[in-house]
């Protein structure tokens, strides 16, 4: 499996409770930072809750 880079390009101000806590739970805290994750089924389901916030690439 290849790893994700998940980029936040939105700030959590704002935003739904359920979508801060997705958010918070990929690691993600502040615009413009990136966390690397695994590519699981899992990690995947909660990229598709945040579509409108962050972007992704395979590293």
């Amino acid at each position: 499996m290849a790893d994700l880079k998940i980029t936040m390009t939105r700030s959590l101000i704002a935003q739904k409770p359920k979508v801060k806590r997705v958010a918070i739970s990929l690691g993600l805290k502040r615009p413009n930072k990136y966390v690397i994750r695994k590519d699981t089924p899992y990690i995947r389901g909660m990229i598709k809750k945040l579509p409108f916030m962050v972007k992704v690439e395979e590293v």
